[in-house]
């Protein structure tokens, strides 16, 4: 009678001691507090942040942004200016392409805080309906777009690269590089390479910016 007593006890205990431990097992995993959405940790600590002044299409634009921030992503996501596209991030598209100080640049290889003090001119900045910029009209005229998705970069791209040939820059198209380049449509295709149209309207880019630049086709 002991006997099955203490065995009788040691399974009540055993199955008390399961159950326990079962709870135990789920307490922690009820008690752990969900991170906040607005959390800037990082592992290594705080995600670092600077204050940056831009000025993009002639306006002043004070932003805290993470020191990592591209200058494409400060445009899109902080200022809502959705003329750049995130085309490939990589740089390899021109999708992005902005004018910086004059120059084209892909805006997705650039942080923001980079172009504090600079000059950004976006798609936005360079008309509006109703006054286009003559680049923008010219595109329109010879239906230099399809889908529209490459197009912002592209005119950014094709106004800043006619200022390369008038300042005299020369490329890898250029027969002379000691020479002025002339405004041809081999130095066009050349200098445009670099954005690419996935709907294939190069034909029609190429008359635009001809047009544009007063040379013959």
């Amino acid at each position: 009678m002991d006997r099955l007593s203490d065995i009788t006890l040691s399974r009540r205990g055993l199955l008390a001691m399961g159950a326990g431990s079962a709870t135990a097992a789920a307490l922690p995993h009820a008690a752990v507090a969900q991170p906040s959405a607005s959390s800037t940790s990082m592992p290594g600590g705080p995600v670092p942040t600077a204050k940056v002044s831009l000025q993009v299409n002639g306006a002043t634009h004070a932003l805290e942004l993470d020191t990592r921030t591209t200058l494409l992503d400060a445009l899109r996501e902080h200022l809502h200016l959705t003329g750049p596209k995130k085309g490939c991030d990589h740089g390899q598209c021109g999708a992005c392409t902005v004018i910086v100080d004059g120059r084209r640049i892909n805006s997705c290889l650039t942080l923001a805080v980079m172009n504090e003090g600079r000059s950004v001119t976006t798609i936005e900045g360079l008309g509006k309906p109703g006054a286009l910029h003559p680049m923008q009209a010219a595109f329109v005229k010879h239906d230099g777009y399809q889908c529209g998705y490459c197009t912002p970069g592209q005119i950014c791209s094709a106004v800043a690269m006619l200022g390369e040939i008038q300042a005299g820059i020369p490329s890898h198209a250029s027969a002379d590089l000691a020479a002025t380049p002339q405004a041809t449509v081999v130095e066009f295709r050349e200098r445009m390479s670099g954005n690419i149209c996935r709907c294939g309207a190069y034909s029609n880019i190429v008359d635009a910016i001809t047009e544009v630049s007063g040379a013959k086709a």
